[in-house]
């Protein structure tokens, strides 16, 4: 650990404290115990907690994650979609997460709601339940009606959430250094997840954010009948307070009621299908959490989504990827997917492209052969998810999150029809595509991105040369070669040379017999050639265990 991470950890050192006994307790910070300070070891080896034994590794991340509170689990939730570096396995498990945190009591929640409406509760509402009928990781849910009779929901964000989540995030830093130097974690790129995860934070510690949003898919559904979207009351909503319109309808979680409604499920799920793919591939802004909880049916089956804390954008060049994408596994070609991927995604230097394309074909021919109908979309984006993560490949965050809400979308559609196929309602689709690739407006939108990418090129070529040809004639010009795998090989011949001279300064020794002698041997050169004899072979072990000595690479 760098020197300058110890006053972050001074700072914190109860929460430090809290967070490495959860870990010890779960068995998830052997790690720590083998990198991290000296007082984290012997804090670890004293505190033995309640050790899951048997439960899987998935499991107990889960378990602890709970343990350790709201931050944590939004971190679990934020997992979830990134299948890509948690794998799949942990990033199914990590979708059960759910924040059941105490809300606050009604005398704290109204005061958060006077300070930032700047009024009385008793102006704002007709009537204000002070019970709160939700309450998770960044805000709880209260019933309320407006003077006109209006019913609707605010959302009031936990006092003191701001510096709990500030005190995990720094904390969370420090132990992303840490797992950075465990090769098991290191695949798992944590530097990388926590920076993504204090983005999302950002993000969701800004209540005006969800409204914006709310207000983008209402223009973006406006007018159409089988979709609610619930209506923001900006006078009434701050950063850390959210009103909106109240929806009252039948979760697709609540299983038991809805199986007491007449209404087809199935065309309820294609319907909502449809509504997804329309935000994916027309919209380009999506709902990004369609779990059973997030979604109700109302009234003539109109569907109406809840929470618009996570979405999705896909842009130009993404949705062109996308595109690419779904057409080269139409048309299966493993080698432009497998380009595809290497393209959009970060692959590691020494990737292994051949077995990667032969992996692709062998997945494209087994999905193949299996009817429209019958087409397993989640598995064969959980088998190729695996794939990538597997090869050390790097997916943007947002292709990870597409792939996560593909994923749900079918598993949630599913709880409505048994037999529903998320491929077969994306089939008309295909047509669509191939048309859109070649119609003369997406050709001429690519090519004025084309031309303005070459216009910021050579804008910024000229300065850029003067710039090298001034460090040239200043003397200033460094050239930086980065030596992979050098290293070892630098100390093997070090070491080498280091035990031939050993070897041939004892050999000397003993032929002169240098004194103090032994039975007539000289002690010196006996244990300089004991040491050079040990040197050596060493050596050939270091060497034998590279594989490198007489066998090619």
């Amino acid at each position: 650990m760098k020197i300058t991470s110890i006053p972050q950890i001074y700072r914190h050192v109860g929460r430090w404290g809290d967070i490495l006994s959860v870990l010890s307790k779960y068995e998830l910070a052997a790690w720590v115990g083998r990198l991290g300070p000296k007082f984290a070891k012997g804090f670890l080896k004293t505190r033995a907690g309640d050790a899951i034994a048997g439960q899987p590794w998935e499991t107990r991340v889960r378990l602890a994650m709970c343990e350790l509170g709201p931050t944590f689990i939004k971190l679990g939730q934020v997992l979830s979609t990134r299948p890509d570096l948690a794998g799949v396995a942990l990033a199914e498990e990590l979708q059960g997460l759910q924040a059941n945190v105490p809300a606050d009591p009604p005398e704290v929640a109204r005061a958060t709601i006077e300070r930032e409406l700047g009024r009385p509760i008793e102006e704002l509402f007709a009537d204000f339940d002070d019970q709160a009928i939700a309450s998770a990781s960044i805000g709880q849910v209260h019933r309320a009606t407006l003077p006109s009779g209006e019913a609707v929901v605010v959302k009031v964000q936990h006092a003191g959430i701001e510096r709990k989540v500030a005190v995990d995030l720094d904390i969370l830093a420090g132990l992303a250094q840490l797992a950075e130097r465990n090769p098991d974690l290191r695949n798992y790129r944590p530097r990388a997840v926590v920076a993504e995860f204090q983005r999302v934070m950002r993000r969701e510690l800004d209540f005006l954010r969800e409204q914006r949003n709310m207000e983008q898919f209402a223009r973006n559904f406006a007018g159409n009948p089988h979709i609610r979207i619930p209506r923001s009351f900006p006078r009434l909503s701050t950063h850390r307070v959210l009103t909106m319109e109240r929806i009252d309808g039948i979760k697709l979680a609540e299983t038991d009621r809805l199986a007491g409604v007449a209404v087809d499920q199935e065309e309820i799920a294609r319907r909502g299908a449809n509504l997804y793919l329309e935000m994916l591939f027309q919209h380009g802004f999506y709902h990004a959490d369609p779990h059973p909880g997030n979604i109700v049916l109302l009234d003539g089956g109109v569907i109406g989504l809840l929470d618009y804390g996570m979405v999705g954008r896909i842009d130009e060049r993404l949705r062109d990827q996308v595109e690419e994408g779904l057409l080269a596994a139409v048309d299966r070609d493993a080698e432009r997917l497998a380009a595809l991927l290497i393209h959009i995604g970060s692959p590691p230097r020494d990737l292994d492209r051949a077995g990667l394309s032969i992996d692709l074909t062998d997945f494209l021919a087994h999905y193949a052969n299996q009817p429209l109908d019958q087409f397993d979309l989640s598995g064969a984006l959980k088998e190729i998810t695996e794939m990538v993560r597997r090869y050390g490949i790097m997916l943007p965050a947002r292709v990870g999150m597409l792939i996560k809400v593909l994923v749900t979308l079918e598993g949630t559609s599913r709880m409505l029809s048994p037999s529903f196929s998320l491929a077969q309602i994306m089939e008309p689709y295909q047509a669509t595509l191939r048309w859109h690739r070649i119609s003369p407006t997406r050709r001429l939108r690519k090519t004025r991105r084309v031309i303005r990418e070459f216009e910021h090129l050579i804008e910024a070529l000229p300065q850029g040369t003067m710039d090298i040809l001034d460090q040239i004639q200043s003397g200033q010009f460094d050239v930086h070669l980065d030596h992979r795998g050098l290293e070892p090989s630098v100390n093997r011949l070090v070491l080498g040379m280091l035990a031939s001279a050993l070897f041939l300064g004892s050999a000397l020794l003993l032929a002169h017999k240098v004194p103090p002698l032994v039975y007539g041997v000289s002690s010196l050169g006996a244990a300089g050639f004991v040491v050079s004899v040990g040197l050596g072979l060493r050596l050939l072990r270091a060497i034998n265990k590279s594989g490198r000595l007489d066998r090619p690479k």
